[in-house]
């Protein structure tokens, strides 16, 4: 039985949004059953919109078939939120972690908002979260979405962060229905790209300082 204040760090690489879905449901049975601990997946995905269980279909922009036409799929799920965009140069994590005994939806999204406050001032961006609109701010716009699910106790869906991110895609979406605010990444901020492997770290001891778990680097089980 894995030790409840572990907790797993897993770098995917890309990977595509349905693959990682399917791996994320996999892990919330193994971690509920005590199989596997608590797992923090990070990743990058390709060109892709997600749809929270909040979404409007007004909130998209353009039909689907010119979104296809342009590599870009739209998909349902089941997080909290609306609609937002993954892609290259942004940080996606998912945590697949248990919350029996640690604390409830709204407790918890609320340290991955400090996780990620912490991780973006460690690099020189102040960043903060605003009451009534769950994610990252700057005064540059919005720099990180956050939607989650509790299943049974285990956490899933998670954050993404803008890290290099190309913010023009955001242009055929209200992101998480938000019209009369910006969206904006690091690079934006900083005025030059970031290194994505020093983002990773920095949000995995943060995660680890916030939840009070001890963090390790790993692998998944083939």
């Amino acid at each position: 039985m894995p030790h409840p204040n572990l907790c797993r760090a897993v770098w995917l690489g890309d990977m595509d949004y349905l693959e990682a879905r399917d791996l994320q449901l996999s892990l919330v049975e193994k971690v509920h059953s005590g199989q596997e601990p608590n797992t923090m997946l990070m990743l990058e995905h390709s060109h892709v919109y997600t749809k929270g269980r909040l979404s409007k279909e007004s909130d998209v922009l353009l039909p689907e078939e010119e979104l296809a036409a342009k590599g870009i799929n739209i998909y349902e799920t089941d997080r909290g939120g609306q609609v937002t965009y993954h892609g290259p140069g942004q940080l996606v994590v998912y945590p697949i972690v248990n919350l029996r005994g640690w604390g409830g939806p709204v407790k918890y999204v609320r340290a991955l908002e400090q996780v990620v406050i912490a991780t973006l001032a460690e690099m020189g961006i102040t960043a903060n979260c605003e009451s009534g609109s769950t994610g990252v701010w700057t005064d540059q716009g919005k720099i990180a979405a956050i939607g989650v699910k509790i299943s049974r106790g285990i956490a899933f869906h998670g954050l993404a962060l803008n890290v290099n991110t190309d913010l023009a895609y955001y242009q055929n979406i209200i992101p998480c229905g938000i019209a009369d605010r910006p969206v904006t990444c690091m690079a934006a901020i900083l005025g030059q790209p970031v290194d994505m492997k020093l983002v990773r770290y920095g949000l995995v001891y943060q995660f680890g300082r916030e939840f009070g778990w001890r963090m390790e680097d790993g692998v998944l089980a083939k």
